[in-house]
């Protein structure tokens, strides 16, 4: 049996907890708590009032929507379908088993089983609930119920069918029941019917006006970035039939791919190539994560899911309840998407960098850009266009620059910054799945390698915020955490440190790594003397060449363990090994940030290791720093155009300009702007929405 290292008694003997209704708390320094919500969902009494009268109305719509239906047609969706571990064919099992068709049965209340054929069922999602408070862990599905098909392969069900009620949550009709296939196919199927494609509302996706400017000169669209949003503003844009000129600073995969080698190898940082930047953004080397809080079923996510898979993606990840790539899946993807590209016209220009905006009467007339080799910027030439996608990520700050130097409005934008902790993966195994640790198999068992989520809520009032900042509360929480995965290096400049996670798609690394970051504000950054639109990038670097200085250079990164941190001392001893390729040093990292984000980081810590027992222990590393979680500028933009609201002619997406966080929402988030765009240059007509959902809330960052 795996042994859980104990934490450091001397620390925890001085922080035991207090327990109050909705609240835990921890003593400190002059004896006051911090006060921790408890986040975990709300069932049964404990619900709102609101979520209630919610649930009571939805209830309502499902029965009258029954009553009006026959039961007889279309598809009833299953949820909460619960197989025990050991009757499951496991994590990697897309077919029907035995045992799922047992808990269908007991939902239709049909007698036997091994009657009902596995043909009329279809796995839509599938999750591994392990939580201690289950009396045994299991595999949840949520199924699709084709009834026709059902009553044709066993016309016994019928009578059972006929007393199926609907109930919120558990048996529920489908009312849209489009089968959205990937993006390139919903627009080749209407070109090749010339039949308008509706949505709910009547609209179409595509007007007999379709075709108007195909005898014309095409739009010439530039597209500044090949990240998620980039690529699929390209993408929609090519299919309906623009000039696209897809520009890129950094390398495709397979010459980026060298050059993150020749970094962790030699310890030579191209510039413009390495983990941040080259095809397929920085989500390339990283875990791949493709979980979303923009509505996993909606039809814009379900089409980007789709054409991944199209592109390569295993279709596993249309049904995984948390689904994610891995580099070395992301890399061949990332190929075919090039390839559909250029098949369809696309000019892309990789090692070009966008030096400046071409702008005229405050409209952008096309960029100046130059090879990214060319650091003086002596081959700078002017490429002009219709319009200009600006698809960068939150990395490029120099863009950032440009768009200062020409009066375009940028808003500071709150973020996280913090440490990256990493376990061995064995004790997150043995954290939350006790004695089924044995099952992981390094990422080819029956249950999926061990995550985790934690999150802490800081108010001011409760702690001893000892900062000049004026921020009333925080949180701090964890970010990206990659099991099975590695520490990687993310600095786009010598002189800084800037790190990150990766995994591959197998997770079979022998660590487990997450960011543990605590919220910072427009406050945190004048209380350094940082204003203006650009004071967080000031308020990143300022963390970045901090640790880089603690490092000593070289890439080296400063590290610390969990236990000397929570006591503010450097061992002597040697530090536990790390991921991390470049080497690490010993450091207080107590000295990196201000104190308040430092405090924050150690009673949340004290707060996971309730929750996740073992978490503090002295095989816990720490290594700094942690800073681009996400962009720290949002660019305004027209919420219906997609267009800035500072010059006209240039199209802000994504994770860069403030409105993405994470691969699938800025590939969402591309997708609509390519029909934004299409749309204003008479390339497309219609409701878009009415087909791939409605677009996440404008200006909001959603992961």
């Amino acid at each position: 049996m795996f042994l859980l290292p104990s934490p450091s008694s001397s620390y925890l003997m001085k922080h035991q907890s207090h327990n109050a209704l909705w609240f835990r708390g921890l003593p400190y320094g002059s004896g006051k708590l911090i006060r921790h919500i408890r986040c975990a969902k709300r069932t049964g009494k404990q619900r709102y009032p609101s979520e209630k009268k919610r649930l009571r109305t939805k209830q309502k719509e499902l029965l009258s929507d029954s009553k009006e239906k026959s039961k007889f047609e279309g598809t009833w969706r299953l949820f909460k379908l619960a197989v025990p571990l050991d009757q499951d064919p496991g994590k990697d099992s897309l077919h029907v088993s035995d045992a799922l068709l047992q808990q269908i049965a007991t939902v239709l209340k049909f007698p036997v089983a091994s009657l009902l054929p596995p043909e009329a069922f279809t796995i839509v999602r599938k999750s591994f609930d392990a939580r201690k408070k289950l009396k045994e862990p299991k595999f949840v599905h949520t199924v699709d119920m084709d009834v026709q098909k059902l009553i044709s392969l066993e016309p016994r069900c019928w009578d059972f069918i006929s007393r199926l009620e609907p109930k919120v949550g558990l048996v529920e009709r489908l009312h849209d029941e489009r089968d959205f296939g990937d993006l390139a196919s919903i627009i080749h199927d209407s070109k090749e019917n010339k039949v308008a494609l509706k949505g709910e509302n009547g609209h179409s996706i595509f007007s007999t006006e379709f075709y108007k400017n195909q005898a014309t000169r095409k739009p010439n669209i530039a597209v500044v970035g090949s990240g998620p949003s980039g690529l699929f503003a390209a993408l929609v844009l090519a299919e309906l039939g623009a000039d696209v000129t897809l520009i890129e600073r950094g390398q495709p995969v397979e010459k980026r791919g060298r050059d993150i080698g020749a970094l962790v190898v030699r310890r030579i940082l191209e510039l413009e190539s390495n983990f941040c930047f080259g095809e397929g953004g920085a989500g390339t080397w990283s875990d791949g994560k493709l979980v979303t809080r923009i509505g996993r079923n909606s039809g814009s996510v379900l089409a980007v899911m789709r054409t991944l898979v199209h592109f390569g993606a295993p279709k596993q990840i249309l049904i995984d309840g948390k689904p994610h790539l891995g580099t070395d899946r992301l890399v061949p993807l990332l190929r075919n998407f090039r390839q559909h590209l250029q098949n369809l016209g696309v000019t892309i220009k990789f090692g070009t960098r966008v030096d400046d905006l071409v702008i005229k009467d405050r409209h952008v007339l096309g960029v100046m850009v130059s090879e990214s080799a060319d650091k003086l910027h002596l081959t700078s030439q002017k490429m002009e266009y219709d319009g200009v996608i600006l698809a960068v990520g939150h990395s490029a700050r120099d863009i950032y620059e440009v768009l200062l130097s020409h009066n375009v409005e940028l808003i500071p934008k709150d973020f996280a910054v913090g440490l990256r902790i990493e376990h061995p993966q064995e004790l997150i195994n043995s954290i939350q799945y006790a004695e089924l640790a044995s099952e992981v198999c390094h990422g080819r068992g029956k249950i999926p390698v061990a995550d985790y989520k934690v999150a802490n809520y800081i108010d001011k009032e409760d702690f001893n915020d000892v900062s000049d900042s004026g921020v009333t509360n925080r949180s701090c929480y964890s970010f990206c955490m990659c099991p099975g995965g590695q520490v990687v290096l993310t600095s786009t400049s010598p002189s800084e440190i800037c790190i990150n996670g990766m995994s591959f798609s197998r997770r079979a690394s022998k660590w487990a790594n997450a960011a543990l970051v605590v919220t910072v504000t427009t406050k945190d950054f004048e209380a350094l003397n940082y204003y203006g639109p650009l004071a967080g990038v000031k308020f990143q670097r300022e963390f970045e060449k901090r640790a880089a200085m603690m490092g000593g250079g070289n890439f080296t990164v400063p590290v610390q363990t969990v236990t000397d941190f929570l006591e503010n001392k450097l061992s002597v001893t040697s530090v536990p090994p790390s991921s991390y390729r470049l080497g690490v040093k010993a450091a207080n990292l107590h000295q990196l940030f201000p104190i308040h984000v430092t405090e924050a980081l150690k009673h949340s810590l004290v707060t996971f290791d309730k929750e996740l027992p073992g978490f503090i222990c002295n095989d816990a590393l720490l290594h700094g720093v942690e800073t681009r979680t996400s962009s720290p500028i949002q660019i305004p933009r027209n919420g219906d155009t997609y267009e800035c609201t500072s010059v006209k002619g240039l199209y802000p997406v994504g994770e860069g300009a403030g409105y993405a966080g994470g691969i699938i929402s800025a590939a969402v988030d591309g997708m609509h702007a390519g029909f934004a765009v299409a749309k204003k240059f008479s390339l497309f007509h219609g409701d878009v929405e009415s087909v791939l959902g409605k677009a996440q809330n404008v200006g909001v960052v959603k992961y």
